[in-house]
């Protein structure tokens, strides 16, 4: 009996499956500090062309592991430059596809007003006890707040006050909740937060490295004219305005 009924229980699946599928023009991986911009983008691109983008957001290092895993994107936004080009270079990206959409800012946030009036002195007190970072390994903006600490030569003293996200999404989170006091987050998501005031610092560009998030097609989308439309159009004026908006530089 369940012999006979498993394969159509498969078969449903894959019918579900296929109809998702077919739902979505163009499949996205998208760097999660991108989420809030990336709905407004997704939004004025089915306004624009009528077609439908599908994200999954995540940390940039995971999703370039599913990629490399045969995930079936169609384009990576990634929060670096690194991982973009390793998939050129290994063919799982377009060549030539590959560039830079947006310029990203670390910052230093809690949402309590004068958590920190002097931050570089507050770092080096013992007056908070969790710091929230994303975990370096996999997100470029925990890498950037590794190097402002390294900088500062903070990294190795607060090693037991760090509390690492997977992601620069639940790093963000942490400090939202009040898990944390503070953290290192992207400029872009504290100004799409609901609520407004805080202690912010914009940290320094000469104290980490600049992060070039860069996107490219994937080998998956290189017969998709849906994706090759997505791409011209983040490099696009109205596309532009959007990730200025949320805090982003772009290149003109």
């Amino acid at each position: 009996m369940n012999r006979q009924r498993a394969p159509i229980a498969v078969m449903v699946f894959l019918l579900g499956f296929s109809s998702a599928t077919r739902a979505a023009d163009v499949r996205l991986a998208i760097a999660a500090n991108f989420t809030d911009t990336a709905r407004k983008l997704i939004t004025a691109f089915a306004d624009e062309s009528g077609l439908k983008a599908s994200p999954s957001f995540g940390s940039t290092g995971k999703l370039y592991a599913q990629i490399q895993n045969g995930a079936p994107f169609d384009v990576f936004l990634a929060a670096d430059s690194h991982r973009p080009a390793l998939l050129e270079k290994s063919g799982q990206g377009v060549a030539g596809t590959r560039f830079t959409y947006a310029t990203g800012k670390l910052v230093l946030w809690s949402p309590q007003r004068n958590t920190f009036d002097r931050p570089e002195d507050w770092l080096a007190s013992t007056g908070f006890t969790r710091l929230a970072i994303a975990n370096p390994k996999t997100a470029p903006y925990g890498l950037a707040a590794q190097q402002v600490l390294a900088g500062l030569n903070l990294w190795e003293p607060l090693q037991q006050k760090l509390v690492r996200g997977d992601s620069i999404a639940q790093t963000f989170q942490f400090v939202a909740t009040a898990n944390v006091q503070a953290g290192f987050v992207a400029l872009s998501q504290v100004q799409a937060w609901e609520s407004s005031g805080g202690s912010l610092w914009l940290i320094p560009q000469n104290l980490y490295s600049p992060i070039d998030q860069q996107a490219i097609l994937l080998s998956h989308g290189d017969g998709n004219d849906a994706a090759r439309q997505w791409l011209l159009f983040l490099q696009s004026k109205t596309a532009r305005s959007i990730i200025e908006r949320y805090g982003y530089e772009t290149q003109r």
